[in-house]
């Protein structure tokens, strides 16, 4: 299109032609121009308008992830981009690809301190792979392809561009960009045989699957490839989705809490084939697993980006390459003799089965049971999003996940994504079932967008695991100041009336057996949903309680 345009149209514009169809938002007057631009092409561009910038950016993140493309998130100036930065923080901690737009102080007003002022290029420089702001109207088709094609190429994350307000509102005659196209590495044929002459020689090769840019197609590409040299497969922190969790192969994750005999393997492997991970401090152990910068094994580390290479490890191999390209070459290699190892795959998974069997813990409710419901009652395609906290475990370490795009949680360790990542979810796979999972705490990070899945139908079922309190945290302060509780207690509302005040369906659970009619009724109302699960205090982890946890602690402090 090459005819006059206000600023807001050009820019709307800008996004159709790079294949958004979905923009989320708190509206601010800064981007008055994109609202009207939106408003024109609401047939074609569906804007969800959330209650908290933090949970519009974390939706953005989400429906990211989900979609395997940029996540569009528009917030207005100072306050709207500090509250939204959580979203872009964990963005670039997961590789997630997603601009955020920021409404401006005009022009003219620049470097004044004016209303909400603030220069967004240096606050999120250390947040994203580039930030900048559009000056010239005439110049928003080369910043907005560029936003694209940056959040999409090598390893993938965020951008943010800021919006002068007179920007948006001047009008210019300009042609629209063409579609972006991100660019992707692929390996040479030396490093795919260099890879093989690795295994051929390994003894005890283990494979680590995680990072972002992966595809329904790659996912299958590194099955065929696994099973046809019968390796051992786990997958790094929270992206588990990766690899059937009920596939022969799989060992189990590389993650918080990881199964101690799991972490054996990875330390004591002698080819580690890393793909897509940056193994950083959660999928490492705290950096144990690996010794920096010359691990033990012979480390061969396949990325998109080329930054990340030799960053905190020196690979014995550095593949620089989309995991798509990398994916269907391994899957398309000869195959290497595997007698030496494929017994020890059986024994991982043995090992896995054992870790994930059932768990007693104290009182009337029993997590364990609850999580294999789900694995038995939800569909096949069902997505599982969680924000941060002890809760989480019972989704890491028990369920199914059972192939790419059935989880949604954030590397980055936010408190208050579950929520929002549910929403966009459902919003943008309405047929699939989505569950969230979430603390007491976690949940009144982001529990006001109930409003939003109410608005928009978005039919999500939301677990709040209650135990009153910031049980992480509590637990951390047990084993090392126990019985000097400070900060962590909660005084909770009754979520199920909170949910009910919304529009939303809400229920209590306070015994196992409660739980499957609940979630079937949750199911039948048709609306969001909460289910409130009243956990017993002591049960703060699978393994241990609360008292146990400060036992330790006060022997500790004795010795």
């Amino acid at each position: 299109m090459n005819i006059e345009r206000e600023g807001g149209r050009i820019l709307v514009d800008q996004l159709l032609v790079h294949g958004a169809d979905t923009a989320f938002c708190v509206p601010g007057e800064s981007f008055l121009p994109v609202l009207d631009a939106m408003h024109e092409h609401r047939a074609r561009m569906k804007l969800v308008t959330c209650r908290h910038e933090s949970a519009a950016a974390n939706m953005a993140e989400a429906h990211a992830k989900l979609t395997g493309r940029p996540g569009i998130c528009f917030v207005t100036r100072g306050p709207g981009a500090t509250q939204a930065s959580v979203g872009v923080h964990t963005a670039f901690q997961d590789s997630t690809p997603m601009i955020l737009f920021v409404g401006d102080v005009g022009s003219d007003f620049r470097d004044r301190e004016a209303f909400q002022e603030v220069d967004f290029a240096a606050m999120f420089a250390p947040l994203a792979k580039w930030a900048a702001r559009i000056d010239s109207v005439e110049r928003i088709p080369e910043y907005v392809n560029r936003a694209f094609t940056v959040a999409m190429s090598g390893r993938r994350g965020p951008v943010v561009l800021a919006l002068p307000e007179d920007m948006l509102s001047a009008v210019a005659t300009v042609a629209d960009a063409r579609m972006y196209t991100p660019a992707f590495a692929a390996p040479g044929a030396g490093e795919l045989e260099r890879l093989r002459e690795l295994l051929a020689a390994a003894k005890r090769p283990i494979v680590v699957l995680g990072g972002s840019g992966w595809t329904t197609d790659a996912c299958d590409d590194m099955r065929r490839f696994v099973e046809a040299n019968s390796l051992p497969v786990a997958c790094a922190f929270r992206f588990q989705d990766l690899f059937d969790n009920r596939h022969e192969s799989y060992a189990g994750d590389v993650g918080i809490g990881i199964n101690p005999i799991l972490a054996e393997r990875v330390r004591t492997a002698d080819v580690l084939l890393v793909v897509g991970a940056r193994m950083g401090e959660m999928t490492t152990s705290g950096y144990t697993l690996l010794d920096s910068p010359v691990p033990r094994q012979k480390l061969v580390h396949v990325m998109s980006g080329a930054e990340e290479l030799g960053r905190v490890f020196q690979a014995e191999l550095p593949i620089l390459s989309s995991m798509g390209r990398f994916a269907r070459a391994a899957a398309a290699m000869e195959p290497v003799d595997a007698s030496s190892w494929k017994a020890g795959v059986a024994e991982a998974r043995a090992d896995y089965i054992a870790w994930t069997a059932r768990r007693e813990i104290p009182g009337k409710v029993q997590m364990w049971d609850i999580v294999r419901w789900l694995d038995e009652h939800l569909p096949e395609d069902a997505i599982l999003c969680n924000g941060a906290g002890n809760y989480a475990t019972w989704l890491h370490r028990f369920h199914r996940y059972t192939g790419l795009r059935t989880q949604l949680a954030p590397t980055s360790g936010a408190m208050g994504y579950g929520v929002p990542a549910a929403i966009a979810a459902k919003i943008a796979e309405p047929e699939r079932t989505v569950v969230a999972f979430a603390g007491d705490g976690c949940f009144l990070m982001a529990g006001q967008e109930l409003a939003t899945a109410v608005q928009y139908g978005a039919a999500v079922i939301i677990v709040i695991v209650n135990n009153g309190m910031y049980g992480t945290i509590r637990m951390h302060q047990e084993k090392h100041y126990p019985g000097r509780v400070c900060g962590t207690d909660l005084v909770n509302p009754h979520f199920a009336a909170y949910a009910r005040a919304f529009g939303a369906a809400g229920e209590i659970v306070e015994e196992t057996a409660q739980f499957g009619p609940a979630f079937e009724r949750c199911v039948a109302s048709g609306k969001p949903a909460v289910i409130e699960i009243r956990i017993d205090p002591q049960a703060i982890t699978p393994a241990t309680t609360l008292d146990a946890i400060r036992a330790a602690g006060s022997a500790a402090k004795k010795q």
